[in-house]
């Protein structure tokens, strides 16, 4: 009886699935196979599958035409675009991080497509949750005046406030620089497979921006504060507000993008410019506002053109400042790191370098279509000696810019 009695809990304790961290963690999780996004006769149907229910809304944005979805934090892994969708009605699908706790998915829509039904159902034993979503079609003028981001404190980040500074003598203070990782959340930049693994330009980044903080703050001469220190998304406009809330001296966005066409390869510093000074110059430029807008922000709050003009104007003294220190940037890199862009130095309409008032470079570090340039993105010790070549630029530029500070007070 006793023989028995153990064989079967034998069996039973066999029969229990192994749990992976993953399935030990409180966050809901995406269950993929269980989960696409499918054309109907009537329009499109949404079926997302989780582990567990959790908080979740909707809302549609235009142009271009996009349904977003948040939810509380929600773990992404094995969710795969190309099998997620299948539709010719959702040409695209973001998903990650939107803000600490909080999880996005963004679909674009080829077609003015609005929310007809949406319902979280939860299975009582399991706990599995299955949001089932229907699309149907409508015109442009019902979709625009149903569209737009909600504003709700429990989702959204507060407006940044600004920061009492001390009043420190200029030429003695540490100067504060902003660093700004590019992309992040459900923005992962530009992506490639390096071995066995995926490359996110978003991650890739965060590490680089971190190292570099250090190098800077173990000199002695800088204060520095990231744009995003985790993996979330940030928008553009956010970027540029944080700098200023900061009070920072300077902002530097740091990248490494890909390529398609052609063999773009080295370090090379983008200041602003309304005109770029290359297509491939524009096509980044382009390329970097669009991922903002597909990642849901809502751009209705647009300056006007009176704004715009007195911007300009501001950027009369920042500009020239801008470009000297792209330009001693560029030669600390070249004297430490290399190898350097053919044309290290270029300009384009890089939104996030639209500070009236801060000086602003767009760093890209390297490009991941470039299999040498991985290869020393991927190596801490090359990411260190790039980290030196920045400090180095930095500091010569410092001493410059108080010299013609001192010369403009005379």
């Amino acid at each position: 009886m006793k023989r028995k009695l153990w064989a079967a809990i034998c069996a039973t304790l066999l029969s229990v699935p192994v749990l992976s961290a993953q399935e030990f963690s409180g966050l809901a999780r995406v269950v993929a196979d269980k989960s696409q996004v499918s054309d109907t006769d009537a329009g499109v149907d949404i079926t997302l599958t989780l582990s567990q229910g959790v908080p979740y809304r909707l809302f549609t944005l235009e142009e271009p035409w996009r349904l977003v979805a948040d939810f509380q934090e929600v773990d992404w892994t094995g969710l795969e675009a190309a099998d997620f969708l299948r539709s010719e009605r959702v040409s695209d699908a973001q998903f990650g991080t939107y803000v600490p706790g909080w999880s996005r998915l963004v679909l674009e829509m080829v077609e003015p497509l609005s929310v007809e039904q949406a319902a979280l159902r939860v299975d009582p034993v399991s706990a599995q949750a299955v949001l089932d979503v229907s699309l149907a079609p409508v015109t442009e003028q019902a979709f625009s005046a149903g569209s737009g981001a909600p504003q709700d404190p429990r989702w959204d980040l507060p407006s940044p406030e600004p920061l009492p500074l001390p009043a420190v003598e200029e030429d003695d203070r540490p100067m504060r620089i902003v660093l700004d990782p590019g992309h992040g959340g459900i923005d992962p930049g530009a992506q490639v497979k390096f071995g066995n693994k995926r490359v996110n330009e978003k991650d890739l980044m965060l590490t680089f921006a971190r190292e570099l903080s250090d190098v800077l703050l173990r000199s002695g001469q800088f204060e520095v504060q990231l744009t995003r220190d985790e993996d979330y998304f940030v928008s553009l406009e956010r970027r540029v507000a944080l700098a200023h809330q900061g009070g920072a001296d300077l902002f530097l966005s740091l990248h490494a993008d890909s390529l398609s066409q052609g063999q773009a390869h080295g370090s090379t510093v983008y200041t602003l410019s309304k005109e770029a000074s290359d297509v491939a110059s524009a096509k980044l430029a382009e390329r970097q506002d669009r991922s903002d807008l597909l990642s849901g922000t809502d751009l209705t709050r647009a300056d006007d053109v009176v704004t715009d003009v007195l911007l300009d104007l501001a950027r009369l003294e920042t500009h020239p400042r801008s470009e000297s220190l792209a330009r001693s940037v560029v030669g600390g890199l070249a004297e430490f790191s290399g190898p350097m862009n053919r044309r290290p130095l270029r300009s384009a309409g890089f939104s996030v370098l639209k500070s009236a008032d801060i000086p602003s470079i767009l760093l890209e570090i390297g490009f991941l279509s470039s299999p040498r340039d991985l290869e020393n993105l991927m190596d801490p010790a090359w990411r260190k000696t790039a980290a030196q070549g920045i400090l180095q630029g930095l500091i010569r530029w410092r001493a410059e810019d108080l010299a013609q500070k001192s010369l403009v007070r005379q």
